[in-house]
């Protein structure tokens, strides 16, 4: 099911305002007037490695397809995992509570990365373009399985799977956007709430609604919840592109 972008913000503005959490700090991060932050900036990560390629242009390699090939412009709008398509993870400064994302994003054949609230929720992003295979939360847009990390890497379950397979083959662009609600504690730190993925699309089409996450997700899903935390893009699992990456905190 294809969503018009009116339907979208009335979702959004709905989920949101029944959150009712606590307000978040002001963010130190520039916003537009609409109060989305434009994330395409190096100083809002923790730790931007210099080995990404920031270009205008991005395709995949013709001599191999598992690969990019980017050409450095100091003036672009791209990011590009470095040549190998293996960089540390980007991590926000900035913590947040209840928000909206939007990614633009494009993969190379077989490769996999993600996005992550609170740096531990994570929705996947793997090239799983006309594949056959039953969805799963490891399939293109899922929401990650739990997994044991102890004795090699063992998922625990299958994660929540998208409603559909809204994925575009390899070399093109790619728009996720959710909306997302943090887990709820009481005074005493107690969870009152799961997190939620109020909303999901994925090129357009609706792949997640009013979902419940019990834990955060991966090796992570054994990790305390708080209700805030920073937002991650996943770049050490191969190589990928991004462009246009913003956030808007609930008010």
């Amino acid at each position: 099911m294809r969503v018009p972008p009116a339907a979208l913000l009335a979702t959004v503005a709905g989920a949101l305002a029944v959150a009712q959490e606590p307000k978040s700090p002001p963010s130190s991060a520039p916003s537009a007037a609409d109060g989305w932050i434009d994330l395409m900036r190096p100083d809002l990560w923790r730790k931007f490695d210099p080995r990404w390629i920031v270009t205008d242009a991005v395709e995949l390699n013709p001599e191999k397809t598992t690969r990019l090939l980017a050409r450095p412009k100091a003036a672009g709008t791209i990011w590009v995992n470095g040549e190998t398509g293996r960089l540390p993870d980007l991590i926000t400064k900035e913590e947040f509570g209840d928000c909206e994302v939007h990614v633009e994003f494009l993969i190379a054949k077989n490769s996999n990365s993600g996005i992550k609230f609170h740096a531990v929720y994570e929705i996947q992003i793997l090239d799983t373009f006309g594949s056959k295979k039953e969805l799963s939360g490891d399939s293109m847009g899922g929401i990650y399985p739990r997994a044991d990390d102890k004795m090699g890497y063992k998922h625990l379950d299958k994660g929540i799977a998208p409603k559909v397979n809204a994925a575009k083959a390899p070399g093109e662009w790619q728009t996720l956007e959710v909306v997302w609600k943090s887990p709820r504690f009481d005074e005493t730190g107690e969870k009152t709430a799961n997190a939620t993925v109020v909303r999901a699309v994925l090129n357009g089409q609706v792949i997640h609604e009013n979902v419940e996450l019990k834990t955060p997700t991966g090796a992570n899903w054994v990790r305390k919840e708080v209700p805030r935390g920073p937002f991650m893009l996943q770049a050490d699992h191969g190589p990928v592109a991004f462009r246009n990456v913003k956030i808007k905190p609930a008010k």
